[in-house]
């Protein structure tokens, strides 16, 4: 049998304070706020995971209070001033709602609870105004926390902020003190972030990052993809194609080129694009989450950006592609830290006044270490590959790999695709959501199969014996 409570966690000594929104506040508020309300859910950032052996409840909600007091983005609201703009509020003290099932362990499982109540929270848009921008889900058993939830709105945090988040959460829950982490993090709050991005330096930054982004923006193509007769929107699929040979192979191409894995599935992603655009240029919108900043390396709040990478030549060998994506790559991270509001105002302006720039609407974002893997149960086969594991093919019925379509999203205007890579104990994944009308599922699966071909092939090359 399962019983549902709500506890309260009591914030009374928490940092105040009110200034502008962030760049990253500003840019996530406006993406939300075009959205119909029933579509604003899936920018929440969610984590849900298994406690196990367990923690006492007061153990677990003292770690949740020490997180208050750790990171302002969790007790920070949004709100519009009399002249439209948007600006941070940091309340000093306030209560947060945890959910919190109860379950008999011998005849339920809290993992099928949690996951349930996990999908429940996450389900749920933020009013940014009114509520704090976390929601915490708990199961217990016998006075356990069996398993935990975390929802954000994405205004608070992204991907590596939810990693930080965790992180931080264990250690508070295996003893760490508030002072302790804060000494040794030393995390930049939103105020302060605020605060340099108006700083003299900081509009220094904003004005080179932009300048940067317009002289890619001038060379790229107008459009990468043919354009679909202007029809009735149609739902975009999402694939997700897992490969556990792409775990191993990712790395050894990074190495034998001296490159990033990043690096390497991104010169993939590029060379794909060209294929099946029939463009010998790849133009992609690459998510950057920006800690390699001062300050923000272990910053708890959305500091991820938008990079314009743009390869000429993607169509040629993979390997040069590979070497010249690493190199590019880097002014890419460098110049997405900016006002994102001031930036699409200047390509509006540039496009009314030169016409097209180049198409922005291919996105790549490597999520892989923003939140910790699972650690495999002991002697489990995590199905990494090794050298002459990746010698195995690719394709449908590869060994190992996998090809499914879990869900799919409303239209998204402006979106040919958005390729997310990720990471499970045993599988690197890309998850593809696309303009089904631009590119159809059988497209798709070209696509995501031609990716993990690429990098496999790559990887049996240089693994190779020299003659």
């Amino acid at each position: 049998m399962t019983t549902s409570q709500q506890l309260e966690i009591v914030l009374s000594s928490g940092r105040s304070g009110t200034g502008p929104a962030t760049w990253g506040q500003q840019a996530i508020w406006d993406a939300v706020s075009r959205l119909p309300p029933a579509d604003a859910p899936r920018y929440n950032i969610t984590a849900s995971a298994p406690l196990d052996p367990g923690l006492p409840v007061p153990v677990v909600l003292g770690a949740l209070e020490g997180l208050l007091r750790l990171h302002d983005s969790l007790h920070t609201r949004l709100v519009l001033d009399d002249r439209g703009r948007l600006r941070q509020i940091v309340d000093p003290t306030g209560r947060l709602t945890v959910h919190t099932r109860h379950c008999d362990g011998d005849r339920t499982d809290p993992a099928k609870i949690g996951a349930a109540l996990h999908d429940e929270l996450a389900a749920l848009p933020f009013d940014c105004a009114e509520q704090w921008p976390i929601r915490v889900g708990l199961v217990e058993s016998d006075g356990l926390v069996r398993h935990m939830a975390l929802v954000l709105s994405h205004t608070a945090l992204d991907g590596a902020g939810m990693g930080l988040l965790v992180m931080d959460l264990t250690e508070l829950a295996q003893g760490g003190s508030v002072e302790s982490i804060s000494t040794l993090r030393g995390s930049q709050q939103p105020l302060e972030e605020a605060e340099f991005q108006n700083s003299p330096r900081g509009l220094r930054r904003d004005v080179n990052a932009r300048a940067h982004v317009v002289r890619k923006l001038r060379l790229g193509p107008p459009r990468l993809f043919p354009p679909v007769p202007d029809d009735e929107p149609k739902p975009f699929p999402n694939a997700v194609l897992s490969s556990p040979a792409l775990l191993r192979a990712v790395d050894q191409v990074a190495a034998g080129h001296r490159a990033s894995s990043s690096s390497v599935l991104l010169a993939a992603v590029a060379v794909m694009t060209a294929r099946l655009s029939g463009s010998p240029d790849a133009v992609l919108q690459v998510i950057v989450n920006n800690r390699f900043l001062p300050g923000l390396a272990s910053a708890v709040s959305v500091v991820a950006g938008d990079g314009l990478f743009h390869l000429p030549a993607a169509d040629g060998e993979f390997g040069d592609a590979v070497r010249r994506t690493h190199a590019a790559s880097i002014a890419t991270y460098r110049h997405a830290y900016y006002d994102k509001r001031l930036m699409d105002e200047e390509i509006a302006r540039l496009t009314a006044e030169h016409g097209p720039l180049a198409d922005r609407s291919c996105i790549f974002n490597d999520t892989r270490d923003l939140l910790p893997v699972a650690i495999a149960e002991p002697g489990t086969d995590t199905g990494a590959a090794t050298g002459a594991d990746a010698d195995t093919g690719t394709g449908p019925g590869a060994t190992g790999t996998t090809l499914t379509w879990p869900v799919e999203f409303a239209p998204r205007p402006g979106l040919t695709f958005a390729l997310d890579a990720l990471q499970t104990p045993d599988a690197l994944q890309l998850a593809m959501t696309a303009d089904g009308s631009v590119l159809p599922r059988p497209a798709m699966e070209r696509f995501l199969y031609g990716v993990e071909a690429l990098i496999l092939a790559e990887a049996r090359t240089l693994a190779a014996p020299t003659p």
